[in-house]
């Protein structure tokens, strides 16, 4: 494989020899369904993902919650299977089976031996076109779920991981809590959330990926079955749904500082601003500046924070990246008496990358850590299935570790420099949970607001 290989959305068949021998097939049904596969040699399991690309952001104001809401509701049964069924199914063979609702895609998924590829295909495909949304179910995974949001409450970094995307997106979807709030999961319907479900999980949404001992035909073949069965029409035929825009959205900062005071033992503290889009050509140098930063127990935060004065025991920084915009944070968790010490650490060493860049040691420190992590990354045929999903749903393209070896490579160190100065330069925000208060970190990245 040379370079990455284009998904077309009107392309039905796509064959692909990926880097260590794998085979990466894709079909797209006549349905607009979109299976793809990757078998990989000597695997003796695969991860099997039902996908569909809609997430918090997609949302309307009355159904905030609603797509994680829905995420829970499809384990609680189908016309045919109940909620046990379904666990007993996956329990009895020793398998793994969750889901997760994230920004911009919501994932089924399920891990198995080779053997059990069939079952977790026709569970799945049942769970995905036929659950029941019961009122009596409805109502009790409603308590479920405010209990979860308790609980995340109850999690101080969590409250600062929620507080800081909030104030670097502002008014973006983006911003907003994946599991919405009490107020928005104590007031949605079930016939909003089973209206949310018709229009969103259909055969033009769904996107399969299945990674490790797979055959692609069988697996077409199953899937096909065991959709047909829990009541779609696949005879019908349609496009997939259009992939979302990748032109960036500007992003216009909600608030310079978040401030949440609680009568802890330590600080969350979370320092950043607006990244760069999944579809920006200089992933790789963020990648790079990422790890120099804050990617490992070398990086700079982690060697000035942590082992030069021992302000912090976990410190690190983090890029997330969507179709039209990103994040990039720095958190650490800190005394109190060290907060305002810690954030303007952070902060430092940040812009000194852009103004000073980084030194070559650096630079090829990070570029056999990006290499070996994302080689054994691909040991477990998790990553490689969300891989897959990713491909198709956001990027529109697939590219195999060779590629993503060379891109790495290719990375100077001017460009981190200068990609390390672009984002210092934007407007960065603060968020914080613990015992200080609006007057604490004054004057280090805008005026403070109080929440």
């Amino acid at each position: 494989m040379n370079g990455a290989v284009q998904l077309p959305l009107d392309l039905p068949d796509l064959s692909i020899t990926a880097s260590g021998g794998t085979l990466v097939r894709r079909t797209v049904l006549p349905s607009g369904i979109r299976i793809l596969s990757e078998q990989v040699p000597g695997s003796q399991s695969a991860t099997v993902g039902f996908w569909v690309a809609v997430g918090s952001r997609d949302e309307e104001p009355v159904t905030y919650g609603s797509t994680h809401f829905l995420e829970h509701l499809l384990f609680k049964g189908t016309t045919t299977r109940s909620a046990l069924d379904i666990a007993v199914a996956f329990d009895s063979v020793g398998g793994e089976h969750n889901a997760v609702t994230a920004k911009e895609h919501t994932c089924y998924y399920a891990k198995v031996r080779d053997r059990d590829v069939e079952m977790a295909v026709r569970v799945l495909a049942d769970m995905f076109a036929s659950s029941r949304l019961a009122d009596d179910d409805f109502e009790s995974e409603r308590g479920v779920i405010l209990e979860e949001l308790a609980m995340a409450d109850d999690d101080p970094g969590d409250v600062a991981g929620e507080r800081f995307f909030e104030a670097v997106f502002g008014e973006h979807p983006l911003g907003r809590p994946i599991g919405g709030s009490p107020e928005s999961i104590g007031a949605v319907s079930r016939t909003a959330v089973w209206d949310h479900y018709r229009r969103n999980y259909g055969p033009r949404d769904l996107v399969i990926t299945v990674a490790g001992a797979v055959d692609h035909d069988a697996v077409v073949a199953i899937a096909s079955e065991a959709l047909t069965a829990a009541g779609w029409r696949l005879d019908e035929e349609a496009s997939p749904v259009a992939r979302r825009d990748p032109a960036p959205d500007p992003i216009a900062r909600g608030a310079a500082q978040v401030v949440v005071g609680r009568p802890l033992e330590q600080v969350n503290l979370y320092l950043g601003g607006a990244g760069l889009a999944a579809s920006d050509p200089r992933r790789p140098q963020l990648t790079v500046l990422n790890s120099v930063l804050g990617g490992g127990m070398s990086s700079r935060l982690f060697q000035e924070i942590r082992e030069k004065r021992g302000y912090a025991y976990s410190v690190y920084s983090f890029a997330s990246s969507y179709s039209d915009a990103g994040l990039v944070g720095l958190y650490a968790g800190c005394s109190p008496k060290r907060a305002v010490d810690v954030a303007e650490l952070m902060l430092s060493e940040f812009r000194r990358i852009g103004a000073e860049g980084i030194t070559g040691d650096e630079l090829g420190r990070a570029r056999g850590q990006l290499s070996g992590a994302s080689a054994l990354a691909l040991e477990d045929s998790d990553t490689r299935m969300t891989r897959l999903g990713r491909s198709e749903l956001t990027l529109g393209e697939f590219s195999d570790l060779d590629e993503t070896l060379r891109r790495i490579e290719a990375v100077t160190a001017d460009e981190v420099r200068e990609l390390a100065a672009e984002l210092a330069a934007r407007p960065l925000s603060l968020a914080a949970v613990g015992p200080v208060d609006a007057s604490t970190f004054a004057g280090l990245a805008g005026e403070p607001v109080a929440a």
